[in-house]
């Protein structure tokens, strides 16, 4: 008998729900033959800046063209130092290394796999000039402390917002903006993505935002910058064959841009129902042993993944895949001890809570399109094998 397959994020599902909208999009543009940048780009742009509360945002080729140009908009580089996370995908750190610069890492706090901000005044000297704070799986890092860390030390916070668009904050700072003029008293949330000098997102497929392609948006308040970045993402230039700065080609296209349109719309639903999942998974999964995801207090996440800790990891996302259900690991190996930063000169033993996040974190299906039987299949099938593996010990 064959196995039921559960995917790990079902994309043909959600097109098939958006599939009329995103066929008109999809002619519109073809039949405008404006395909890179143009009315498209611009109305989504505007869009976005809206939907993240930010004033201007700026449409780049993939969330990590967003990371390289925003450090370029802030004129980092050689002899500058940039403080963020081992445990992240390697776009963090590569964007940072491109533009000459030295990351220099701060571990993870375990129960949010975010940067452990207690660990951070530690790192600053008198060469860093940025944060770069994840916003790991979809969990808002704690922003309270960063900005005031930032304030302190005249530090740019560059926030890698790449799995968390529709995350919300509701510490200090969003408080405080709240208080100002023409704030409404539902108007005390931050997004993530707006509370840094610039927000960085990805529309990579995956993601709860994600295009038919490459994708990333640029978010920043700060309107020199935002004209700064327009110019950088395409040759330096703000007019054709008159370039001011030396920049590079990162746009966003149109046909992205057209079918994010659509799936913005759709978007604040879309989170819902993964809230939805990780409810259920959290009410199914508790008193397993298998350690679950922790929203912290006054934050929205919004599970782009929904990543338990378990032992055995391995063993247990085999014999998961032997029932047909996919898994995946966001990450198996932290940077730190990757090959390609040898170079840094880190050693094991460095990150001790990023090396046991990488050893025991699997992220289980999770999308808008899940249904209860299949989180539930998921479910039992991880207590079962669970079980089993506690049992030989």
């Amino acid at each position: 008998m064959n196995k039921v397959k559960i995917p790990l994020i079902d994309l043909n599902a959600q097109y098939k729900s958006i599939k009329k909208e995103v066929d008109i999009a999809i002619r519109r543009v073809l039949d405008s033959t404006c395909f890179i940048l143009g009315p498209e780009v611009e109305a989504f742009e505007k869009e976005i800046a809206h939907y993240c509360r930010v004033k201007f945002a700026v449409g780049v080729g993939s969330g990590t063209d967003a990371l390289l140009l925003a450090l370029m908009a802030y004129d980092i580089g050689p002899g500058d130092e940039v403080l963020t996370v081992p445990f992240t995908f390697t776009a963090t750190v590569e964007a940072i290394i491109l533009r000459g610069a030295k990351p220099v890492f701060i571990d993870i706090d375990l129960k949010s796999y975010n940067i452990d901000v207690k660990k951070i005044e530690e790192k600053i000297t008198s060469k860093t000039k940025a944060i770069i704070p994840v916003h790991l799986y979809g969990q808002p890092a704690e922003m309270d402390s960063i900005l005031k860390i930032a304030k302190k030390y005249k530090l740019k916070i560059i926030e890698d917002a790449a799995q968390a668009i529709g995350a919300r904050y509701s510490g200090l700072i969003a408080k405080e903006k709240g208080k100002g003029k023409g704030q409404g008293k539902g108007n005390k949330e931050e997004r993530v993505g707006a509370m840094g000098d610039i927000g960085c997102l990805s529309f990579f497929p995956s993601k709860n935002l994600g295009g038919y392609g490459d994708g990333g948006m640029i978010l920043t308040n700060n309107k020199k910058i935002a004209v700064k970045i327009k110019m950088l993402h395409q040759h330096g230039s703000m007019k054709k064959y008159k370039h001011t700065l030396v920049g590079c080609n990162s746009r966003l296209d149109a046909l992205q841009a057209a079918v994010l349109r659509v799936k913005l719309k759709n978007l604040n639903k879309w989170i819902d129902k993964r809230i939805e999942i990780a409810k259920m998974y959290n009410s199914l999964l508790k008193e397993t042993g298998v350690i679950l995801p922790i929203a912290d207090r006054g934050v929205k996440h919004v599970y782009n993944q929904y990543t338990i800790r378990v032992k055995n990891r391995d063993k247990v996302k085999r014999l998961l895949a032997e029932e047909g259900i996919a898994t995946a690991i966001h990450y198996p190996l932290p940077l730190h001890l990757q090959k390609a930063f040898k170079f840094l000169g880190y050693k094991k033993g460095d990150f001790p809570q990023s090396e046991q996040a990488a050893k025991e974190v699997l992220s289980l299906p999770m999308c808008p399109e899940l249904n209860k039987l299949q989180v539930k299949l998921v479910s039992e099938t991880i207590k079962k094998k669970v079980r089993v593996l506690d049992k030989k010990g």
